[in-house]
């Protein structure tokens, strides 16, 4: 698939066919696509498990009690590790944008092997990662449901003009 195709295709899906698996060489392409991401120094401070066992992803689904997550045949769960990431010289730890950045390779793989997914981030970390027995230095900052998506499992919300969004100065 063409990468702008990919990127159009690329949408926050709310809905899953629960009967359909992710074939295994999918996902290891998809994991290559997350391995392949640029992170600060290539320091790595970051780790994403594909939960598809179902007593992880109930525990998952105690934390952010959407009822559409429950439908996904794996949920991914994106972590950093602060200890491990370059730090801003102001002192600030770049690890969640090296998670940001491995999550986009993430959801346009993801894409463009025909699946949906929804970045989540609306949940208390401490509770996911105590729901998941993650042990410092490693937190939580995103999950997402991966699998085939209902064909009206995406609400069009719309997009600014690029103008507001992208500029070219000079």
């Amino acid at each position: 698939m063409d990468f702008y195709e990919v990127l159009k295709k690329r949408k926050s899906y709310r809905g899953y066919d629960s009967s359909k698996n992710i074939p295994d060489d999918v996902l290891a392409r998809i994991g290559n696509a997350v391995n392949l991401a640029p992170t600060a120094c290539n320091r790595q401070p970051i780790r994403f498990l594909l939960v598809r066992d179902a007593a992880l992803r109930e525990k998952i689904c105690s934390v952010y009690t959407q009822p559409w997550l429950k439908e996904a045949p794996a949920i991914l769960v994106a972590m950093e590790d602060e200890t491990q990431a370059w730090h801003r010289f102001e002192g600030e730890s770049a690890s969640v944008i090296d998670v940001a950045i491995a999550m986009e390779h993430f959801v346009l793989a993801a894409a463009a092997e025909g699946l949906g997914t929804c970045w989540i981030c609306a949940f208390k970390r401490d509770e996911m990662d105590q729901a998941l027995n993650i042990e410092k230095p490693w937190h939580t900052v995103a999950i997402s449901p991966i699998g085939y998506a209902k064909a009206d499992a995406c609400r069009n919300t719309g997009r600014k003009p690029q103008d507001e969004i992208f500029q070219v100065i000079g």
